[in-house]
């Protein structure tokens, strides 16, 4: 059915620009999220005398390359993500199998970011640095957001497509 082929590339489409629009914003705008990095890698906004104060980093270069990583990551995964979509665009009606293979760089870019956002924000920044005691820089639920927007997707995508009609 060529209406769930077209559904699978606007939500790639609207993925890829959401990524790569995301990366942009922290190159041109640095100041805003670099500092969302280094208040949460420096643990400077979490409970007093919390007891974790031990993994914090108060190391500006790290604070920097974990921002580069972070939007190296944001941007390789919208890049891939796009290039997924003009794949399965130019694929739209091929085969089932032809449609189905094009989907690696799909399934990549959802894999990125899925990591990023879940792995990254949730596991690194919202458990391992503790963000989430933070009133401030907790970023916790636009990142749940997100993984889970990149997850649903990714399950969407896998999901293997048929013969058209």
């Amino acid at each position: 059915m060529v209406v769930l082929r077209l559904a699978k590339i606007a939500v790639l489409a609207a993925l890829a620009c959401y990524a790569l629009l995301v990366a942009y914003n922290n190159v041109v705008d640095y100041g805003s999220n670099y500092e969302f990095v280094r208040h949460v890698l420096s643990m400077d906004t979490t409970f007093p005398g919390n007891a974790l104060m031990h993994r914090a980093i108060a190391d500006e270069t790290v604070w920097r390359l974990a921002y580069a990583s972070i939007i190296g990551a944001e941007a390789l995964a919208g890049a891939l993500l796009a290039l997924g979509t003009l794949a399965l665009l130019a694929r739209l009606r091929a085969p089932a199998e032809t449609f189905n293979r094009a989907k690696v760089w799909a399934v990549a870019g959802l894999t990125i970011g899925f990591g990023l956002w879940f792995f990254g924000f949730m596991v690194v920044a919202g458990e391992y640095f503790v963000m989430w005691q933070s009133k401030i820089w907790n970023g916790q639920d636009a990142a749940f957001r997100i993984a889970t927007e990149m997850l649903g997707a990714l399950i969407f995508i896998a999901l293997p497509d048929g013969e058209l009609s």
